[in-house]
């Protein structure tokens, strides 16, 4: 289930003002972690720490990389062909966009799409020092695309999708931009199993800049009740309850006890999926209608 502990009204402008500081601190050049602990800046490791290799750091500005909140590299795992379509969902200061429009080729393209004017601001900031000619950053919500129907070849995301609280829009509309066989591919964190209400939000808090992480069969669900087919959840990354000791001891809770119950439990995993090759655009959407 969807965390019930956030208010839904809220968590768009909550999400807008974490991700917007993020994106003045990482310009300012300093870390955009948001997870961290105010006394330990290494308190993200876990969940940050060597996503890109020294060959994928090398491709891309310093502040897009300072500026990444991801807690995976969809760019690694996705498969992308040369002249293929990219889109990122909540493509932050643009490390992925950047990275899939080196992949994509001269013949190819790479949108990114961010609800953050700060966010957007670093991204093309980041996009004219790369010298990036077939990228685009637009502005908009994962939950109502601003492409037409049928316009991309595969969709990539960075630890966004949790942080909406409408994932069944964001899904649908995932499906309606892929073409007949395009490719969905994030990096995204999962959890598996029950877990206490309290535990659960103080990890996925100390995870990202908000909860909201799926339960991997409700993930699995979402994504065949859109239209997807061939869904694969692969963990990348587990968190322990170890991992986050000093979050969890500032929020009052006993972690040696925990671990038990955490460990395992939430992780980041590389979500694949594809758009049958039969599919069509769902009723009532022509090509550039964005509304639900």
């Amino acid at each position: 289930m969807e965390n019930a502990n956030i208010d839904n009204a809220n968590i768009k402008e909550i999400v807008r003002e974490k991700y917007g500081q993020a994106a003045l601190r990482a310009g300012a050049g300093g870390s955009s972690c948001c997870g961290t602990s105010p006394r330990s800046g290494a308190a993200c490791d876990p969940i940050t720490r060597n996503l890109y290799d020294a060959s994928q750091t090398e491709q891309v500005p310093e502040k897009a990389l300072q500026a990444s909140l991801g807690c995976g590299n969809p760019t690694a795992l996705a498969k992308l062909n040369a002249g293929e379509v990219v889109l990122d969902l909540g493509s932050g200061g643009g490390i992925d966009v950047l990275l899939s429009a080196r992949r994509v080729g001269p013949t190819g393209k790479a949108y990114g799409l961010d609800m953050t004017d700060e966010m957007l601001a670093l991204a093309n900031e980041n996009k004219r020092k790369a010298g990036a000619e077939n990228v685009e950053f637009l502005r908009g919500e994962i939950e109502h695309i601003p492409l037409p129907d049928n316009s991309v070849d595969v969709i990539i995301s960075n630890c966004v999708i949790n942080l909406s609280s409408d994932k069944d829009s964001v899904l649908r509309e995932a499906f309606r931009v892929l073409k007949p066989g395009g490719r969905f591919g994030v990096s995204d964190v999962v959890t598996r199993g029950e877990i206490s209400a309290e535990i659960r939000q103080s990890m996925l808090l100390w995870v990202g800049c908000v909860a909201g992480a799926l339960e991997e069969a409700d993930y699995r669900g979402k994504l065949g009740a859109a239209g997807f087919e061939e869904i694969e959840i692969e963990p990348t990354r587990v968190y322990r309850a170890m991992d986050a000791r000093e979050f969890l001891s500032e929020k009052g809770l006993d972690v040696e006890s925990l671990a038990g119950q955490v460990d395992g439990k939430v992780f980041s995993a590389f979500v694949r999926a594809v758009k049958p090759a039969s599919a069509k655009a769902p009723a009532g959407k022509t090509a550039g209608d964005c509304s639900k």
